[in-house]
């Protein structure tokens, strides 16, 4: 018999098809997060929990699924799991560690890159109308090259910007 599991959410299709050669797959299509009496109801018979950040896994749901033998998140963290009683009632918790790095980093670098340039001001400024002609001097913004960035904590995101940095000298 197959391992019955539960993904909370749409994730792309390519993980679906993963999980559909080893398990029997529901995957919540409502395009929204389901309600705590929803998701209650969804895991009475589960094997394997995929929920995301946004879905709270607390000892009511983990109560409400007796055959739960793992969750995993989707998503860097697990703070909206419940650790301590997934533990206690011998329930594996799994995340993604590491998989945003480079989203984030590249996130980073990008509004670093905007504010720098005054991109979203410019926009505004130009579909507002106020654009009469160039000018030297009219939105110039700042130089990210040769500019001096400070970073907050240097893990793997911080780690990750100051490689992306690096590249304008």
């Amino acid at each position: 018999m197959q391992a019955k599991v539960l993904v909370t959410r749409e994730i792309p299709k390519p993980a679906i098809d993963i999980l559909k050669k080893m398990c029997e797959v529901k995957v919540n299509e409502l395009r929204r997060s389901l309600t705590k009496e929803e998701l209650v109801g969804e895991v009475k018979d589960i094997d394997g929990l995929l929920p995301l950040s946004t879905d709270v896994v607390d000892s009511e749901i983990m109560d409400a699924a007796p055959e739960l033998k793992v969750i995993s998140n989707h998503a860097v963290g697990y703070d909206n799991i419940d650790v301590e009683v997934a533990t206690k009632k011998g329930i594996m918790v799994t995340n993604t560690p590491g998989v945003l790095t480079d989203t984030t980093a590249d996130l980073t670098f990008s509004l670093i890159m905007a504010v720098a340039r005054r991109v979203v001001e410019a926009d505004r400024f130009t579909r507002e109308g106020k654009y009469k002609e160039w000018s030297p001097t009219l939105m110039l913004g700042k130089d990210v090259h040769h500019s001096i960035l400070g970073i907050i904590g240097f893990g793997r995101i911080g780690r990750a910007v100051a490689r992306r940095a690096a590249g304008f000298n």
